[in-house]
């Protein structure tokens, strides 16, 4: 029974861990704009810096055996640029709140989607209520951040939510595909950084030169480390031990904890209106957890 259960706990354990990390990353990357530092550049120290970790390990282990290339490709290209691009923009129009809550807020609502348009699956009456809940939140969100965050914070909005979009697709892929650690760590970083960092110093726009010292090396250990390390090691984790839906519900604790920093460290206030639709939201998610039957005795 103890050997059954531990990687339970543990995946729980993971899940919970990256809710801390990533309520503090949205915080990081809001507060980037204000460093001088280009999207383009926080993509470089994504995947440039964890790089310089992961290729000795993908050297000693190889992980690319085993794998397919539409593989390689397909996890590469879900954890690459345009993912990361997005997420990073829309910072740049919506509050830290909103990254937390359209990202991973509406994670459930989409594995939920995607599971019937991909794999046919029938959701319960359970996570029908719950979805619908977080899809009411959603536009509740949406609507009130345009009166109180400026008229293009939906755009910001928009862009997390595709940025969602991608990331659930990794999710339902680590689990489908029973990922390695190492092989997602390789599609996630050697490859991008491969791809990108050549485009990033020979064409895209830098502010890396200019910016300042204290601000630089924060967004360095962040976004270099904590996303693309430890973020797709746990969540993959989380994934395998515990399933898809409950990770992605567990995750969408995040919301709560970036309105509740971007209030205390950025002064980001949500209205009423937004606190009730984000209330609303938490009972969403809560609804919509899948829950697994014990394994048998």
């Amino acid at each position: 029974m103890p050997i059954a259960k531990t990687p339970a706990i543990t995946g729980y354990a993971a899940a919970w861990s990256i809710v801390f990390v990533w309520s503090f990353w949205l915080i990081v990357s809001r507060v980037a704009g204000n460093s001088g530092l280009t999207v383009y550049d926080l993509a470089a120290m994504r995947y440039g810096l964890a790089s310089i970790v992961a290729l000795p390990l993908c050297i000693y282990y190889k992980p690319w055996r085993g794998m397919r290339l539409t593989q390689i490709a397909v996890l590469s290209f879900i954890l690459g640029p345009v993912y990361i691009l997005l997420v990073f923009s829309g910072f740049l129009y919506a509050p830290a709140a909103h990254g937390g809550i359209f990202m991973n807020g509406v994670l459930p609502l989409i594995s939920i989607l995607f599971g019937v348009i991909l794999f046919g699956l029938r959701p319960g009456l359970r996570q029908l209520s719950g979805a619908a809940l977080i899809l009411i939140s959603a536009i509740v969100l949406t609507w009130d951040g345009s009166a109180t965050s400026g008229k293009d914070a939906w755009v910001g909005d928009l862009f997390f939510v595709i940025g969602a979009m991608f990331f659930s697709t990794y999710m339902i892929l680590s689990e489908r595909w029973q990922l390695g650690s190492m092989q997602i760590i390789f599609c996630g970083t050697i490859v991008n950084a491969v791809i990108y960092l050549p485009i990033w110093a020979l064409f895209l726009p830098s502010g890396l030169a200019d910016a300042p010292m204290g601000p630089l090396l924060l967004q360095a250990v962040y976004q270099g480390f904590v996303p693309n390390l430890i973020g797709l090691l746990f969540i993959a984790h989380a994934s395998r031990a515990i399933g898809n839906a409950n990770t992605s519900s567990i995750l969408a604790a995040v919301p709560g904890g970036g309105a509740l920093l971007g209030a205390l460290i950025l002064g980001e206030a949500l209205s009423v209106t937004g606190i009730v639709a984000l209330v609303v939201l938490t009972i969403g998610l809560l609804i919509s957890v899948r829950r697994r039957l014990p394994p048998p005795v």
